[in-house]
């Protein structure tokens, strides 16, 4: 029996290691697991390279909850260790045995050793985060000598001991004796949430538990003429060891692809819209599938829907700062030995090799979306209301990406045709200039709502946009910094004469006197801190009220309720609106003419009350009085 101290700098290394190796404990399975992994793939390496000619025989890890005895067993047939290498790989903290075994064999066999699970420094010692005893029972793959089985054990102090066994298999096995703090990890559920979580992708098949599953009895039939099915109970595998996004492209189907989404969100019921497939292995290894999801108009976005990977052992999926921000809309797998595993996301976002695969994957989407649009546009006009979200996010925040995008990047207008950004400038500049030879895009952003504006432009020959998607509003902003021609004005911020003013302009019907007369029985019964009132000299046939919000601060508005960076500075904008009176509307004519008070407010409130109707202004106590003012009137 050996006895020692563990080879530390400090005496208080575990009370360290229980309160901050990990900000997270339950990364402590991920740690372990992995390991028995790192092993196992030692193993095979050495077998492919004829350094190890015994049957392979079953690899799969098992793990093992006694929740009686209150311990955890992670249990591997890989290469083990004999007693010096536990001395050198467990005593001694700072040395990495699956470092060391990659620069070992590295020339022979490169794209094994890439394979190989490494660089888990501390790994084997986040398992005193969760217990007050670790023990370590191995047995080296090696023949004749020093290789009898040994025990490692440590309650969490430096001091262990190590001792002579008998254990007939190879391989490790990692005991936990859980803390009383950490009796979590004694429910079934959690581990095998943590397993799911963490492993569900490693190369070496896990087991934990059994399962039941139906299992057809051959040749029975039940007398309807149908198979027979038993219940039967076998070992759970946890993980698929052949993940798709590890194949090659040219091996995959959509079904494939559309299968192993659903593997990754099982509560999705939706096919994706498309996918990308990455796979590069220079200048730095990456592969991956990331997938465009639809989205719905409300944006329900969840910013956690890639999953980091390295050599398939799950990293995280707080993706910021690694892949584009625009991307961390998508969904999918990214997959880098090149990406450490035990950093914080800080690091990642100023390690170079994270930049250049950032700046890899941005390239990549742009490829894929321009090579869709240039093979078939038609289909690619279907997918824009779901894509497009995810283009004007990159457009926004991307300049690159903007540079790109431009080239397949789409406006939308009310008969459902799609315009490239050269395409709709040509379509409307015969007609959307101002006096001043300035182009004017009009847009909405409700169809319903502003069906009246809407309709006044169309009268007029004028061509609507719709912009009516969740980042429209940040997008125009942007669209009118980097085109240079037009200004963007939604239909409902003012009178259509207003929005496009041309050089004629009609007369009025009221002289300024009359203006003025009327402009005091309006203001008596409206609300004049929400509105503010002017007349303008409209067609006849446009309603007598109008009702518009001012471009700029209805925008600042919306981009404050989105969570833009106005919010910060602009307060809580209260909503303010513009009461616009037609004065060529015969109806003011004749309330000018009208000489009965009461009449006259009857009429301006019957008025005011449905130009707020339309705009879904009018509520509550208000829309009660208009309705019963409106029967009166019919009575």
């Amino acid at each position: 029996m050996q006895k020692g101290k563990i080879n530390v700098q400090t005496e208080n290394i575990f009370p360290i290691i229980k309160k901050f190796l990990y900000s997270d404990h339950e990364i402590f399975l991920r740690e372990i697991v992995s390991n028995a992994v790192d092993a196992t793939q030692k193993l095979k390496t050495l077998s492919s390279l004829g350094k190890f000619k015994d049957e392979l025989g079953d690899l799969t890890i098992q793990i093992i909850l006694d929740k009686k005895a209150k311990t955890l067993t992670i249990k591997d047939r890989g290469i083990g260790m004999t007693a010096e290498e536990i001395d050198k790989y467990i005593n001694e903290i700072a040395f990495s045995s699956a470092e060391e075994f990659v620069k070992k064999f590295k020339t022979k066999s490169e794209a094994e050793a890439n394979a190989i699970i490494g660089h888990f420094g501390l790994g084997f010692y986040s398992s005193f985060m969760v217990s007050e005893k670790v023990e370590i029972l191995t047995k080296t793959y090696k023949k004749g000598g020093a290789t009898k089985a040994m025990k490692w054990e440590c309650d969490g102090s430096p001091e262990y001991t190590v001792t002579e066994i008998d254990k007939e298999d190879r391989g490790t096995e990692i005991i936990l004796h859980i803390d009383e703090e950490s009796k979590e990890f004694l429910e079934e559920y959690r581990i095998l949430n943590l397993l799911k979580k963490y492993s569900k992708f490693l190369p070496v098949p896990i087991q934990f538990g059994t399962e039941k599953v139906s299992e057809k009895i051959e040749g029975e039939k039940d007398k309807d003429g149908h198979d027979k099915y038993k219940e039967i109970e076998k070992p759970r595998i946890i993980n698929n060891t052949s993940p798709l996004w590890k194949k090659k492209p040219t091996d995959c189907t959509d079904e494939d692809y559309n299968s192993f989404y659903h593997e990754l969100y099982p509560m999705t019921f939706e096919d994706p819209l498309f996918h990308i497939h990455l796979n590069v292995d220079y200048p730095f290894n990456l592969t991956g599938i990331l997938y465009f999801p639809k989205v719905k108009k409300n944006l329900e976005v969840q910013k956690d829907k890639i999953q980091l990977f390295s050599n398939q052992v799950f990293v995280t999926d707080s993706v910021e700062g690694i892949v584009p921000e625009f991307l961390t809309l998508l969904h999918g797998v990214i997959d880098s030995p090149d990406i450490p595993l035990n950093v914080s996301r800080s690091y990642l976002q100023s390690d170079s090799n994270v930049k250049k695969i950032s700046n890899y994957i941005m390239r990549k989407v742009a490829d894929k979306l321009e090579e869709l649009f240039k093979k078939d546009r038609e289909a690619f006009e279907k997918k824009w209301d779901d894509i497009k979200v995810f283009i004007q996010y990159g457009m926004i925040s991307e300049p690159k990406f903007y540079d790109r995008a431009e080239k397949f990047s789409l406006l939308k207008n009310m008969e459902d045709k799609y315009f490239m950004f050269d395409e709709y400038k040509e379509h409307v500049s015969a007609t959307q200039k101002d006096k001043e030879n300035k182009l004017v895009y009009l847009y909405t952003n409700n169809k319903e709502s502003q069906h009246a504006f809407i309709e006044a432009a169309k009268s007029r020959g004028y061509d609507v946009l719709v912009m009516d998607g969740v980042l429209d509003n940040h997008f125009i902003n942007s669209l009118e910094q980097k085109l240079t021609d037009p200004s963007f004005k939604r239909v409902d911020s003012d009178s259509i004469d207003k929005l496009i003013q041309k050089e004629e302009a009609l007369p009025s019907k009221l002289d300024e006197t009359q203006k003025e007369t009327l402009k005091k029985v309006i203001e008596k019964n409206i609300d004049t801190k929400t509105f503010t009132l002017s007349f303008e000299n409209m067609s006849e046939s446009d309603m007598p009220f109008l009702i518009t919000q001012n471009e700029f601060m209805r925008r600042m508005k919306d981009m404050q309720q989105l969570g833009g960076g106005s919010a910060m500075f602009m307060g809580d904008m209260p909503d303010h609106f513009n009461l616009v009176a037609n004065a060529n509307n015969p109806v003011f004519s004749q309330l000018f003419e009208e000489k009965e008070e009461e009449k006259q407010d009857a009429i301006v409130k019957q008025l005011y009350d449905l130009a707020r109707l339309s705009q879904n202004l009018l509520k509550g106590e208000a829309l009660t009085n208009f309705i019963k003012r409106s029967v009166e009137n019919i009575k």
